[in-house]
């Protein structure tokens, strides 16, 4: 099945990200860590709320309350680096339930009015899913830069995983 190897290579994306997040200290996880002045708890907060939360769970699962929730991720209150850590996890625990529901060959179940999100409507979830898993896929590499920049730890790509 397409979906199983889509949602594979989620489920990767997103244990890469943790696992370059692994065992940073507060200071580590809080501090801007870029020229335009973003962190890494920043970074979780993007997406677990712009990402899992916006496109999985509003898009493709219509949850009316998470569409009440909806805002900017990279401007979300402040908090600890491991409540973000907690924040994405949760997230990914809430898409995954999504995921396990939804027809992907479907169209989304809701979309974001102009002002929200200017783009086209998405045809369907295989779409959705793969703006998640390209995202999810970037910021990983993002993190692995910064992670190499704070204690030199590197995340190489040997088998695939």
């Amino acid at each position: 099945m397409p979906h199983t190897h889509l949602l594979a290579a989620l489920a990767r994306e997103r244990a890469h990200v943790l696992r370059a997040v692994d065992g940073l200290s507060e200071d580590d996880l809080g501090r801007p860590v870029t020229a335009s002045g973003w962190s890494i708890t920043q970074l979780l907060n993007h997406l677990a709320l712009d990402d899992e939360m916006f496109w999985i769970s509003t898009v493709l699962g219509g949850d009316a309350s998470a569409i009440s929730e909806l805002h900017d991720g990279w401007s979300s209150t402040p908090m600890t680096g491991a409540q973000a850590v907690e924040v994405y996890r949760r997230r990914i625990a809430l898409s995954d339930d999504v995921l396990a529901t939804v027809d992907l060959e479907a169209p989304p179940r809701w979309w974001p009015p102009a002002e929200v999100f200017g783009g086209a409507p998405m045809s369907d979830g295989y779409e959705v899913v793969l703006r998640v898993l390209t995202e999810t896929s970037v910021h990983a590499g993002h993190l692995d830069i910064v992670r190499e920049g704070i204690d030199g730890h590197q995340h190489l790509v040997v088998t695939g995983d």
